[in-house]
Order: structure tokens, then sequence, then C-alpha cells
């Protein structure tokens, strides 16, 4: 049963998709801010969020920055606003699709449907193996000899783009846009404090990492050890 979070300042279309989603086997949890919409985000990890851009006090945009910044769950986004800048900004902010008031039902319901196949990670996503613990990316989790490594959300996402480039250099700016969103590129403390907490979880001497690279000036790589496709050294 899919959970998705659902964020509208109306009362009124609250309600009524509640009752529409819930009478489909989702399960719903109902935000009128966007405060409250990153609070019930990161609480219950929903699998999509459908989001209205015209909050009180934080926008629609600003969330979904926030749900950017450590998920990349698919976020629908559900607006009176038709201008042609407004569908750009939300989709460069991070939105995976967009639909305009008024709506049909029907409609939402399938675009909700497709985005939710196509975030369900592939029965055949690598193992990624190092002489030190397994990165699982189906699963999205670190393991050790000794048991699973606990990652944030935040640090799992850092994880996760470097291990995909495996072996290869990936950019600050690159890594900032991919985690936090496309509005960072400078932030470069962000990444430095995270890692650090990354090395000492994962890393054997954390002063002197061997999988988790800093390229001085360049930007940062992941490699396994024993090979950059992870086929040897973990059992």
């Amino acid at each position: 049963m899919s959970r998705v979070l659902v964020v509208d300042d109306e009362p009124a279309m609250l309600r009524a998709l509640s009752v529409n989603l819930e009478a489909r086997d989702y399960k719903v949890d109902l935000a009128p801010t966007g405060e409250k919409a990153l609070e019930l985000g990161a609480r219950h990890l929903p699998d999509a969020v459908i989001l209205d851009l015209g909050l009180p006090g934080i926008s629609g945009i600003e969330v979904i920055h926030g749900l950017r910044g450590w998920s990349n769950m698919p976020i629908l986004v559900l607006s009176a606003r038709d201008a042609q800048a407004e569908k750009v900004a939300a989709l460069d902010a991070g939105a995976d699709d967009y639909v305009t008031k008024p709506f049909g039902m029907d409609e939402l319901l399938a675009r909700l449907r497709a985005a939710l196949r196509r975030a369900v990670p592939s029965a055949d996503e690598p193992l990624i193996a190092t002489p030190d613990f397994l990165v699982d990316l189906a699963d999205k989790r670190i393991v050790r000899p000794d048991g699973e490594v606990r990652l944030t959300p935040t640090e799992w996402h850092l994880v996760e783009v470097l291990v995909r480039h495996a072996g290869r250099l990936v950019t600050a700016r690159q890594l900032l846009q991919e985690v936090w969103g496309p509005h960072y590129g400078e932030e470069t403390n962000y990444i430095r404090v995270h890692l650090a907490h990354i090395r000492r979880k994962v890393e054997p001497v954390p002063s002197q990492p061997r999988y988790f690279l800093t390229e001085p000036g360049m930007g940062y790589r992941f490699v396994t050890g024993d090979g950059v496709d992870g086929s040897k050294g973990w059992s």
C-alpha cells in the first residue's frame, strides 16, 4: 500500500483528495502548510507527494527544494497557476509532473500511478562491494560485516550519487544540485560536513579515506578498493 502526502491549504481539496485516494487503498497524510508537509515527509517517508504551490508560509517551490534535499520520491504539483513560467520553475525545482486546477480526478490518479511505477527500484539494481562494506542500491543501505550502517536521508543521497558514478569524478556543483537542488552550487561546506559523517561511519580510517575520496579543487570520487565494479573483496 503506497503512502501519499497531500499538501494544500484548501480544506475542501484536502478532503476530496483524501477520500478518493483512500478509496483506492492509498495511505494518506494531509498537510495544510509547507512547514507541515516537510515535517510529515521526514516523519512518514511517503511514496509520493501531491503538492499545491500557493501555500501560507513557505511556498510549494520551497517544499520541493526541501524534499529534494533528501528524497527522490515523485512530486506531482497540483496548482491553479497555469503560466508557463510557474510550470518551468516547479519542474526545474524537482517536480515530476504538473497538473492544473480544475482537473479530472481520474487523470490525476493515472498520473500518480505512472509516477509511482517509474519510482519503483529495479529488481536488478546492483550491489556494490568493497573490502569493508556493501552498498545495496535497491534497498538504499550500506551493510558492514558487523551490521547495517545508519545513514540520514541526505547522507544516503550523497552516497548514492557517488556510488552510481563509481570511479568517476563528480564535481561539487554536480553533487550540490543532485542532492540539494538546482539552485545550489556554491555551498561546498554542506558536502564537507555530510561527507565527514559518512566517512566516520564507513571508512576504516576516516582521516585517511579509502573509498569516498576528495579531489582537491575538482570534486569527489567513490572507488571500491578492489575494482570499480565492486565484484571482488566482500562476502
